[in-house]
């Protein structure tokens, strides 16, 4: 089996403590190509959830990652995207579907007691905004406003990314939402959608794969952002991936397409 090297510089900080939500994951943290000699450069920041499958094939699901660092060290160095540094947050296994999940939906019909998940998005946007960002803003030359502060996820790790950035676009403005899980907790989040009064300055990626089950739902949700005063192509950027499935490997091939609308290079 190849040996994967993680590319560029990454620092690991292990089991990093949350009080708020009562346990410790490993943080994975990339620093662009010239961090060390460039130092006065302030840098933007996306939070990565699932941060398994981020960087290392050793760590991810199924033995897939996608491969973030590899290409934002490509894109970096073709002058395509901004340098950035990107956190990686590790999810934490049988806890990820409580704390990625908006509301406490159902996750196993078929159980004869329903079991449900917690839905600890907003504790876990609390994590995120107070406990890591304060963190990772002292460690590292971020730029910590904002604007300069994304997040980034597919799937559940999708859902929680579109989720918190709608409750909390004090704190993240650039969203990058892969195959979201629209289909949680039937379509909670067009609710959340449905119910912003004021047009937060988000800028969004969303994207799906047309081989996914039930990818249609990511064309309605772009329609009720649109509906919302998003912008296509300005604010908004949406693809649908032809034959792509809902897999590690296919959000992989999106991760290019979505750095460089969130973080262009300055004109």
């Amino acid at each position: 089996m190849p040996k994967h090297t993680l590319t560029g510089n990454i620092k690991r900080h292990r089991r990093f403590p949350s009080k708020i939500l009562g346990n410790r994951r490993d943080i994975l943290v990339y620093l662009p190509r010239g961090y060390r000699r460039l130092s006065r450069r302030r840098y933007p920041v996306i939070y990565v959830q699932d941060g398994q499958n981020v960087f290392d094939a050793a760590t991810s699901f199924a033995g897939v990652e996608w491969g973030v660092d590899e290409t934002a060290e490509r894109l970096i160095s073709e002058n395509l995207i901004e340098p950035l540094i990107i956190v990686a947050v590790a999810n934490m296994g049988d806890e990820r579907i409580h704390e990625y999940a908006p509301t406490r939906g159902v996750i196993d019909a078929k159980a004869n007691r329903k079991k449900r998940s917690k839905g600890l998005a907003r504790k876990y946007g609390h994590f995120l905004m107070d406990e890591l960002k304060p963190y990772i803003d002292r460690k590292y030359r971020t730029n910590p406003d904002p604007e300069f502060t994304g997040l980034g996820g597919s799937s559940l790790g999708g859902l929680v990314t579109l989720a918190i950035g709608i409750l909390y676009p004090q704190t993240f403005r650039r969203l990058m939402v892969m195959s979201p899980s629209i289909w949680w907790d039937d379509f909670a989040i067009y609710r959340l959608v449905d119910s912003i009064e004021q047009k937060p300055p988000l800028k969004i990626w969303l994207d799906t794969g047309t081989a996914e089950p039930g990818w249609e739902q990511a064309r309605e949700l772009l329609n009720r952002l649109v509906e919302k005063g998003w912008k296509p192509h300005k604010d908004l950027q949406y693809m649908e991936a032809q034959g792509a499935d809902h897999s590690e490997a296919a959000w992989a091939g999106r991760v290019e397409p979505a750095l460089r609308f969130l973080f262009p290079t300055e004109k």
